[in-house]
């Protein structure tokens, strides 16, 4: 069985322990990689900087009360409005 991959987005350094803890008891086959804000994440996600030969996740765990960009700017698009 292949191993999940999964990025944890996660500001809080006792929720990352208590997450990759969680996955660890599930026995579920993962490779877990983990940024600190919202903009550490897009560069994750687009391969951009030092995560340029980074893994495609399977599956985002995101929090939503994150620094330089929340969690709603990641997933959420700006719509721009005309008046």
């Amino acid at each position: 069985m292949e191993a999940v991959h999964i990025l944890l987005v996660e500001d809080n350094e006792g929720d990352v322990v208590l997450t990759l803890d969680a996955f660890e008891e599930s026995k579920i086959l993962t490779n877990i990689s983990v940024t600190k804000n919202g903009e550490e994440a897009l560069d994750f996600l687009f391969q951009r900087g030092k995560h340029q030969n980074a893994q495609r996740p399977d599956l985002i765990l995101l929090d939503i009360n994150l620094p330089i960009y929340n969690g709603h700017d990641i997933i959420l698009p700006k719509i721009e409005t005309r008046g």
